[in-house]
């Protein structure tokens, strides 16, 4: 398969797509700018939210849950910003990535500027505004869904080349880590998202792909990106949810290469995806 450009390169980062009725339809982020883009029938809106943005995810009332730089804010319906205190001080360290469990708790992963293997861990913001670690010694702390029936989850730490599995339940939240597939061609695994047969759609950062694997760790697909290496991450969307949204990046690029960096596309891959899972704060 083939994905086509639907947005100019309007993102220097683009990152962390997903489809909510609450907002209207797709919001994704240009990250290292700290802004939130939302696709409308007239255009793009964009938001300045923090001086990172890390991960979105709607409210079960209205409104979102935000990873931003050292921590979690919350977005009331109106638009209202509450950022919470922070989890960390360290310049050295920010959020990256994130989602939602079946339970409606909303997790964030970290990552060092510089990548220090070992240095970012995976953060849990409960309904009632609790935080909790959930893993540390991770690097690059990315892509995380859950099976259509909430009872595994898969996970990214992107130097690893793998893409992780766990158990999953309320009371014990993430155990039994093993690896799903590792990505072929030394490939690193950046966002993920998970299909209705519970397949795993995986960014090939630099390889300018999506795998789609199956749940027994079989290669069973893949989208190629025309243009552009650096492919961050990917949801499904649209009314049937039926529509692989993927954001791209340029991060790193020189000003003369891949035009098309940062901008969004998508494709029909013959599948549906999963309503987003909500935070039930």
């Amino acid at each position: 398969m083939r994905a086509e450009q639907i947005t100019d390169p309007i993102a220097y980062h683009g990152e962390g797509p997903v489809w909510s009725e609450w907002w209207g339809g797709l919001r994704w982020l240009d990250m290292l700018a700290g802004d939130i883009l939302t696709l409308t029938e007239t255009g793009i809106e964009r938001r300045h939210v923090d001086s990172i943005v890390a991960c979105v995810r709607p409210r079960r009332g209205g409104g979102a849950v935000i990873g931003i730089e050292r921590g979690f804010a919350l977005e009331d319906l109106d638009g209202t910003l509450h950022r919470l205190p922070e989890l960390w001080s360290s310049s050295d360290i920010r959020m990256n990535e994130g989602g939602c469990d079946p339970d409606g708790r909303f997790y964030c992963g970290s990552m060092a500027y510089d990548q220090s293997p070992g240095a970012a861990s995976l953060y849990r913001l409960d309904p009632d505004g609790s935080t909790s670690t959930v893993l540390s010694g991770v690097t690059v702390s990315n892509g995380l869904e859950w099976s259509p029936d909430g009872s595994l989850a898969y996970y990214d730490d992107t130097p690893t080349g793998a893409v992780a599995v766990f158990d999953y339940a309320r009371e014990t939240g993430l155990t039994n880590r093993r690896e799903l597939a590792s990505l072929p061609d030394d490939g690193h695994p950046d966002g993920l998202t998970v299909d209705a047969d519970g397949c795993v759609w995986v960014a090939a950062v630099n390889q300018g792909a999506v795998l789609r694997f199956r749940p027994d760790g079989t290669l069973d697909g893949r989208v190629e990106v025309p243009g552009v290496t650096k492919v961050t991450a990917c949801a499904f969307g649209g009314e049937r949810l039926d529509r692989l949204f993927i954001t791209t990046s340029r991060e790193g690029l020189p000003d003369d290469e891949e035009p098309t960096a940062g901008a969004l596309f998508a494709v029909d891959p013959g599948v549906t995806g999963l309503p987003v899972r909500e935070f039930a704060g």
